[in-house]
């Protein structure tokens, strides 16, 4: 497994009874996570400097408890990179700090190409990929379906100065198959799909079920002298190897490194955060 082990402005407090503590910079969140099947060693809501409790309803859905008044929204930074946070519903805080174990590779990765680099960012949320490589030096496609987060992502890029990134609102699928027909390629491929999602005209997407055709689908857009493809996944039960497979008999075996990613607890135990595989070719 590799941990995102090198933040200062987050870490995770105690885990337990399907919730994780932690600290966002000077605030302090209880939020659910599906992987803490364990009991907790301590009464987590009583935390004497707990902010806000994401509280799930019987009915689907949940809600924000706040404890302390907090602002609307706050910044976090990572080796000098900052990232807007904010609860919103549904617990999220738009971030996801387990990725910082990609966001070293990438910027690795990048900065050692010594060469420009287009990246495509599918299902890329509010930008945190799309910012880190931008600021490694890559121009950079951002595609997500929500416009409410991709104005995320450009906050996120305004706050960092970035300039090089070209937000698409868009289907993802649809957007690939578009530029097929327009043949744009792109150097770097980064995916983040969502377990279970609907497009615009109510077609549903399952990971295990669309995932490989999907990837098959992305490898047509690979420029001739191609970098990497990364894959995330939080879904439980997608094991590291899984996608591994995908990108060997897609892209061709050797250089693929597929791993569990978490996050370190002061509990001395690790926070599980799902998955990632990531194929990068020498230059």
């Amino acid at each position: 497994m590799k941990l995102a082990s090198d933040w200062k402005d987050y870490q995770v407090i105690a885990t337990g009874d399907g919730e994780k503590l932690e600290k966002w910079g000077k605030y302090v969140l209880l939020r659910p996570d599906p992987q803490v099947i364990w009991h907790a060693q301590q009464d987590l809501k009583k935390y004497k400097k707990l902010d806000a409790h994401y509280i799930r309803s019987s009915s689907g859905g949940g809600q924000w408890n706040y404890i302390n008044k907090l602002p609307d929204e706050w910044t976090i930074e990572w080796k000098g990179i900052k990232f807007i946070i904010k609860p919103m519903g549904f617990k999220h805080t738009g971030l996801f700090p387990e990725q910082a174990v990609n966001w070293n590779d990438l910027i690795d990765v990048i900065k050692k190409a010594n060469r420009p680099i287009k990246i495509l960012n599918l299902f890329a949320y509010t930008g945190a990929a799309s910012v880190v490589c931008a600021k490694a030096g890559a121009s950079v496609t951002h595609v997500d379906a929500s416009k409410g987060m991709v104005e995320r992502a450009k906050e996120n890029a305004k706050l960092n100065n970035i300039t090089n990134i070209r937000y698409i609102i868009d289907d993802c699928k649809k957007f690939i198959e578009r530029e097929i027909r327009r043949g744009n390629f792109y150097d770097a491929i980064i995916m983040d799909p969502p377990s279970y999602g609907r497009g615009t005209n109510g077609e549903m997407w399952k990971l295990e079920d669309n995932l490989f055709d999907f990837v098959m689908l992305t490898k047509k857009v690979l420029s001739d002298k191609p970098l990497f493809v990364l894959i995330s996944s939080y879904t439980t039960g997608l094991q590291a190897s899984v996608l591994s497979n995908i990108l060997a008999l897609v892209f061709g075996s050797g250089n693929i490194d597929a791993d569990e990613i978490g996050l370190p607890t002061d509990e001395k135990i690790v926070l599980p955060c799902g998955s990632r595989g990531i194929k990068i070719w020498k230059n």
